[in-house]
């Protein structure tokens, strides 16, 4: 079980993310929702080690993963929203980087690399460059380097950003399969729908503060809505799409 106590980060006495807490359990995809500006991308850099809480308890299995950040990130795999890989470097290069950091065995390393880039259509340019990769492809590699190790604890950015619609309808089935492994999944993302179709559990947060944790059926239920999109309307006190659209072409017209 992850566990996340109080979190707080604070940038010059303003909270980015304020006394957030919630769970994610063995086989529970957790959706992290909120708008542009909303704690999402610090609590994940948060979690994955790449900032410094200012306040809080970050727990896997009872135990603070800040003690041990080194082992922790042995059992994490992170995909993060923006796909910063090294270009001069080939899908295969990547992958077999990624794994000697891992501490993966050569031979695993070759094999799993190998699987992975064709089971996710990147056969034919496991040799190319990343440079001369589309995002989609950049996007797959992220994926694939995130699952090399077989990780127990899974952190999503965005994780569809890019991908074809093929490549989205496996995710979201690979989603489904590694939670029923029992693997820790945190999903953070903007598109409701997607969401709203692969988690069991989310978390809403506006203005660095958690507004709602509960499954989404529960939430449909307490706030009287048919959809996730009607109950984060309300509680991060989002304009309807349709009234946004209805402003946008008066102001166009002003």
């Amino acid at each position: 079980m992850l566990e996340v106590r109080g979190l707080t980060k604070y940038y010059s006495r303003i909270p980015a993310i304020e006394d957030a807490n919630f769970t994610i359990r063995p086989g529970e995809i957790l959706g992290y929702l909120g708008p542009n500006g909303s704690g999402k991308s610090t609590t994940v850099k948060i979690l994955t080690g790449l900032l410094e809480p200012s306040e809080g308890e970050l727990l896997y299995r009872g135990e603070d993963i800040r003690k041990d950040f080194v082992g922790f990130k042995r059992i994490m795999g992170y995909v993060p929203e923006e796909a910063h890989l090294y270009p001069h470097l080939t899908g295969t290069e990547y992958l077999q980087l990624v794994g000697r950091l891992r501490g993966l065995e050569r031979r695993t390393i070759e094999k799993r690399a190998e699987t992975l880039l064709r089971l996710f259509g990147l056969d034919d340019s496991r040799h190319s460059l990343i440079g001369s990769y589309s995002k989609g492809m950049r996007q797959k590699v992220l994926i694939s380097s995130a699952l090399l190790h077989d990780p127990d604890v899974l952190i999503f950015d965005e994780p569809f950003s890019g991908l074809d619609v093929t490549a989205a309808q496996v995710l979201k089935q690979l989603l489904a399969r590694l939670a029923a492994e029992g693997k820790l999944i945190l999903y953070s993302s903007h598109v409701l729908e997607v969401v709203e179709k692969v988690c069991s559990e989310v978390v809403i947060l506006r203005k660095g503060k958690v507004v709602a944790n509960n499954s989404i059926s529960k939430l449909r239920e307490l706030m009287a809505s048919p959809s996730l999109e009607d109950v984060f309307s309300q509680l991060a006190e989002q304009d309807h799409a349709g009234e946004t659209v209805k402003r946008i072409v008066e102001a166009m017209r002003a």
